[in-house]
């Protein structure tokens, strides 16, 4: 038997993903660290601050980037497990908390991988000759929201020894795209058709409410997703040293790169008529016309980034469907979500019930309201639940009790509260909208209701699943 708290608390699990197929190495988290954590809509969110988002961007890094870099590594170490902060939290604090923690990234995944639809039918409208309908179209969404999720769920089902091609491929080809995306406007710029370009220009931005609420969207919706492959732990070949490793390699990597794509794009884009929902596309699409290439490197643009979102979603996927397997090995959901694929070793019953509500809320959150606000909506909602489970994050290092065995050195507490404080910022601002919409009000109630209706049926649902095993 383990003698040590830390390993007692996980031998139950670690003996379960036994089973498990080791598929991922370093090579693979890497990888999969860039395509989680670079997020190309949040780039479009950063452009919103104008000629500010240098000194957001490094604001940010400072504040929240290196403190979740920080706590991850530390957690990792000590407790590699599959379900990653799912297991986290629940080892930290309680089952209570840490089912909590699993539904709100369990919410989060699904709202995020519902936007699919909206994503395929913008990019297809910059791709097509004269589609441009094809962005407000409802029957187009429905078809492009089906097939995206289905072949995400196909993938899932396959298990990661296909997952992670994809991924891998993915995050080649969105880095081939973000680098045209950064040397087009030095193209321009030589060109003539840019008099200008300062990409690391710092200019102080004004104290409103809406710029702090763009500041707290970028920063927490574009520099998370460090623990999120920590989830896939008990699939990876030695998750104690890749994990962290992974982390190391590319996060001064991932800085660069959000702070020179959002310069780009703000070489071509207006703010004011910045599309949301493709912002690179819309960048590249301007700055390649006076090339006169616009037409060839645009389709192309657009499939790289369609492999780059699939990729994403079935990452995000495949980890939400670990959620509820592993917290069926706790006894906290039915063992009916832990039912491996007798060939694949993937949890087969997980798969067909996320990719169903997954289906249903993409679907649904474009009734009654239009395509910009339905986007927003669904990305406000999956990054406030995300929100959630980082106040959990960053709370293990500083609440943990000490029996627990994860409190950390006081230098790493101070930079857990660092994290903690900038995540509260973003949840409590997540309802003020980054676009213009008619009715605001209306929107912000809408954000404020379901993040806390949703948490209170998770309470009802813990407390439901409580009364079962007590009969």
């Amino acid at each position: 038997m383990p003698s040590d708290p830390l390993s007692a608390a996980g031998a139950e699990v670690q003996e379960h993903s036994s089973v498990l197929r080791k598929e991922l190495g370093l090579f693979d988290l890497v990888l999969a660290q860039l395509l989680v954590v670079l997020v190309a809509d949040y780039m479009g969110t950063a452009v919103k601050a104008g000629a500010s988002h240098v000194v957001f961007w490094i604001c940010g890094i400072l504040f929240f980037f290196l403190p979740l870099a920080a706590v991850v590594i530390h957690l990792n170490r000590l407790i590699p497990l599959e379900g990653g902060l799912y297991e986290w939290a629940r080892i930290a604090f309680n089952d209570k908390i840490g089912f909590l923690v699993a539904w709100n990234l369990w919410l989060y995944a699904i709202l995020y991988v519902g936007i699919a639809g909206f994503l395929t039918v913008s990019f297809a409208a910059y791709a097509i000759p004269g589609a441009t309908w094809m962005a407000t179209s409802k029957p187009m969404l429905i078809a492009a929201s089906c097939t995206v999720i289905a072949t995400t769920m196909f993938i899932g089902g396959l298990g990661l020894s296909a997952g992670k091609w994809v991924s891998n491929i993915a995050s080649i080809a969105f880095l081939v795209v973000i680098a045209m995306l950064i040397v087009s406007p030095f193209l321009n710029l030589w060109r003539g058709t840019l008099t200008e370009y300062h990409p690391l220009a710092l200019v102080v931005p004004p104290l409103t409410l809406f710029s702090l609420s763009v500041f707290s969207k970028m920063t927490f919706g574009a520099l998370t997703g460090f623990e999120y492959v920590a989830a896939l732990a008990g699939e990876c070949r030695n998750p104690q040293r890749d994990l962290p490793r992974s982390v190391l390699v590319t996060a001064p990597l991932i800085a660069i790169i959000y702070i020179l794509a959002t310069s780009a794009i703000l070489a071509f884009v207006n703010p004011n008529a910045e599309d949301v929902v493709a912002p690179v596309v819309q960048a590249l699409s301007r700055a390649t016309q006076t090339f006169g290439v616009a037409g060839i490197i645009i389709p192309i643009t657009v499939v790289l980034l369609l492999i780059y979102y699939l990729a994403t979603f079935c990452i995000f996927f495949g980890v939400s469907t670990r959620l509820p397997m592993v917290a069926g090995w706790d006894n906290l959901v039915p063992p009916w979500f832990s039912r491996l694929h007798p060939r694949y070793k993937t949890p087969i019953n997980s798969i067909l019930f996320l990719g169903i509500a997954t289906l249903a809320v993409g679907l649904g959150s474009s009734i009654g309201v239009g395509h910009q606000e339905a986007f927003e909506l669904l990305i406000t909602w999956s990054f406030t639940f995300y929100g959630l489970a980082y106040l959990a994050l960053f709370a293990i290092p500083i609440f943990s009790p000490k029996s627990r065995g994860l409190r950390p050195a006081l230098w790493l507490r101070f930079t857990a509260f660092a994290g903690l404080l900038s995540t509260l910022l973003f949840v409590v601002l997540s309802v003020f909208p980054v676009v213009t919409l008619e009715n605001p009000w209306r929107y912000s109630m809408k954000v404020a209701s379901v993040v806390i209706g949703a948490n209170l049926l998770g309470v009802v649902a813990y407390l439901a699943g409580q009364g079962r095993r007590g009969r």
